[in-house]
């Protein structure tokens, strides 16, 4: 019988996090009919090995290449075999039956097709990054001039972050991370899955469009949460930069010519004065190196008609005994 749910895990030089994450979210939800896949970016630190040999109920996709996050899903989630799709990032501990909380919401809200769950820091509170508003000139607007900075709660001034969301009630939401993501299978392929374009960021706002143009808008599920840790594989500078690049690569993609061009403007802008403050102030010194960085993440991501086939170096084939089950061996 096929599981109604299938984990898709994207790692990359990651191998204890997603050790602990595996171990943590086998013994939250012990009996729920789930299958995990875990598709290896071409970690050099032993990843993809030690998921095996600690996880055989897994299976194991390892690539040649990093290929980012996005076409690495859709790797995990071609080889999928159950009705829904749970993207989890590696770096997260979930939080009580995050799977039975989920498809238990899904039976009570049927329809969406997208469900987001909620991201917690490691102190337990919601870290705000788990939905999020679409961008526009207006919140570009107010990235280059400060205001959202300045102002973290206005629901003017910073509308991307949804600080005045209650993000203990179940309410649609334009766009949701996909660090904890549950998408309807069928919706995904519907969509042709994540935009290959997008090497990081972004890609799941653009895939939350997508659905929400054909209907099925995402809906917050405050009760499936995760601890995440957070920017485990990048320095401050270089999550940036990848940032800049996502949303170049949004614009790039889903934004008229001159609309885009505004954008990229107001983000260069925004990045100059934060350059500027930096270099004032003796502190943030990442944002004067995201600053030089300007020409790389002006132009985006590569466009996906360029980028070489994906590879797959080392599939490992799923273990006989199906489904994870509880272990007092794998903590």
């Amino acid at each position: 019988m096929n599981p109604a749910v299938s984990v898709v895990v994207v790692s990359y030089e990651t191998r204890e996090l997603i050790l602990t994450a595996l171990a943590t979210l086998r013994a939250a939800c012990p009996s729920e009919p789930y299958e995990v896949i875990v598709v290896d970016n071409a970690s050099t630190d032993g990843s993809a090995a030690a998921v095996a040999a600690e996880f055989p109920e897994a299976r194991v996709v390892r690539l040649a290449e990093n290929v980012g996050f996005g076409r690495a899903v859709n790797v995990g989630a071609a080889r999928a075999r159950g009705d829904w799709l749970l993207l989890l990032n590696p770096d997260t501990e979930p939080v009580g039956n995050v799977i039975g909380e989920l498809l238990e919401f899904t039976r009570a809200h049927p329809g969406h097709g997208i469900y987001a769950g909620r991201t917690l820091g490691v102190d337990g509170t919601d870290d705000g990054h788990s939905v999020f508003g679409p961008p526009s000139l207006w919140t570009f607007t107010c990235f280059a001039t400060g205001l959202s900075k300045l102002f973290p709660r206005s629901r003017l001034f910073n509308r991307e972050a949804l600080p005045w969301l209650d993000r203990a009630t179940p309410v649609p939401v334009p766009a949701a991370s996909g660090c904890l993501l549950l998408v309807r299978r069928s919706l995904f392929a519907q969509l042709d899955g994540f935009t290959p374009d997008y090497f990081m960021y972004n890609e799941d706002i653009d895939l939350c469009l997508r659905a929400t143009a054909i209907g099925a808008s995402p809906m917050l599920v405050p009760t499936a949460r995760v601890v995440h840790v957070g920017g485990a594989a990048s320095t401050s500078a270089g999550k940036r930069v990848m940032l800049l690049r996502g949303q170049v690569t949004f614009l790039r993609l889903r934004w008229s010519p001159t609309r885009a061009a505004a954008g990229r403007a107001l983000l260069l802008v925004g990045i100059a004065v934060r350059a500027v403050g930096s270099r004032l102030t003796g502190r943030a010194g990442y944002w004067r190196e995201v600053w030089r960085q300007r020409h790389a993440w002006l132009t985006g991501w590569p466009p996906a008609g360029g980028l070489p086939p994906i590879e797959v170096t080392e599939p490992v084939p799923p273990s006989p005994r199906g489904t994870p089950q509880p272990s007092a061996d794998n903590h």
